[in-house]
């Protein structure tokens, strides 16, 4: 990884550990204000950085995420713009229930004011269900 994707995944892996470790009213920090995410238990796009932190927020309180890890990552930086994806897998629990969920993400992150910040965000379950 270079300097510039290092600058791009950075920003990636703290927003993940702000959600995975309780502390998602902090992804405030990296979701921009008019970011948009499409989640596979949404029907709609969430629309606005309020609307992505309150869904993050939700699943953070409601799940116990005993580990999350992240494989593959892949960083493609278009001057002021980068596209991240990498495959992830994760060890829940809900309601007593054991669970292990693992799937693909695709950000878009925007560089604004110096900063890298997430503007788009895409994640979803391997096709088959699947482990990598």
């Amino acid at each position: 990884m270079n300097a510039v994707e290092t600058e791009v995944w950075d920003p990636v892996e703290a927003l993940n550990r702000c959600w995975t470790t309780g502390s998602a009213a902090d992804l405030r920090d990296y979701f921009h204000e008019t970011m948009v995410a499409i989640t596979p238990a949404d029907r709609m796009p969430l629309l606005g950085r309020e609307a992505c932190v309150s869904a993050w927020t939700e699943y953070a309180e409601t799940t116990k995420i005993i580990s999350w890890q992240t494989h593959n990552p892949n960083i493609r930086v278009y001057g002021d713009t980068a596209i991240v994806t990498y495959s992830y897998e994760m060890r829940c629990e809900r309601a007593g229930m054991s669970f292990r969920p693992s799937g693909r993400d695709m950000i878009v992150l925007v560089r604004d004011a110096g900063r890298w910040w997430v503007i788009a965000d895409q994640f979803s379950p391997y096709p088959d269900g699947g482990d990598l």
